[in-house]
């Protein structure tokens, strides 16, 4: 596994396209967010720039990086060839997930390091860390989803589009509204209940009780994205 995962890490960094649209793009976002989060402060909360942050960077960084990687992938034979070695499935999709899974992950803890050093810390980082890990392992279980469906890379650029810009929307609108109404429409879509679960981490004033049940919807859409996964995913190029 960690052998096709350094493969992957060196074909990601050889990919401008991939490296510029799926890292570099949402790390710049994210910097640029912070640098303005007075203003997040007025129109929103630091908890709902934070948990922008995390949807901006799992939307993009990872999902869609984990989409394009497997499609391309697929489409060049390199999944049909290391299904013919002795690594095993699961072995082989963690593998080539793995670089940008972690890429991600150094993405989130710098910039939100210097978040937490500009503005203050999370009212409860145990339950931001929770919320966060939660919504990575979301998005990777509908990034495997999406590359069933996805013929090629340039495919990618349009089957990603509605998941990763619709979780942020949803993220966006539940972090500027709240739940106060249509709170089970804005927990039940992908990335609702995550965010409130971060924004009141953050933000503070929820009990934890309360913040840990908001983690069900989301971990309901990570098995409801491997079931699918595990449907649609196919190893050889799509006709």
């Amino acid at each position: 596994m960690l052998t096709i995962a350094r493969h992957e890490l060196t074909q990601i960094l050889r990919n401008r396209a991939v490296l510029v649209s799926g890292l570099v793009i949402p790390f710049a976002v994210s910097a640029s967010l912070v640098w303005r989060h007075e203003t997040f402060e007025n129109i929103g909360s630091l908890g709902y720039l934070a948990s922008t942050i995390v949807l901006t960077i799992a939307a993009f960084s990872l999902y869609s990086t984990v989409v394009t990687t497997l499609a391309s992938r697929r489409q060049n034979l390199f999944l049909k060839r290391l299904r013919s070695t002795a690594a095993r499935d699961h072995e082989i999709l963690w593998g080539l997930v793995l670089p940008a899974t972690a890429i991600a992950g150094v993405q989130l803890l710098g910039i939100l390091a210097v978040l937490a050093a500009v503005a203050g810390s999370p009212d409860n980082s145990l339950l931001f860390a929770a919320g966060t890990l939660a919504t990575i392992a979301m998005m990777l279980g509908l990034g495997l989803a999406t590359a069933g469906l996805t013929h090629s890379p340039e495919h990618a650029q349009v089957t990603t589009l509605p998941i990763s810009l619709g979780t942020i929307a949803v993220g966006v609108w539940v972090g500027i509204t709240g739940t106060e109404n249509l709170a089970t429409v804005k927990r039940l879509l992908p990335g609702g209940a995550a965010t409130e679960l971060m924004t009141d981490a953050w933000n503070g004033g929820a009990s934890v009780v309360d913040s840990l049940v908001l983690l069900a919807p989301t971990l309901a859409w990570v098995f409801l994205a491997l079931f699918l996964a595990q449907r649609l995913f196919q190893w050889e190029p799509r006709r």
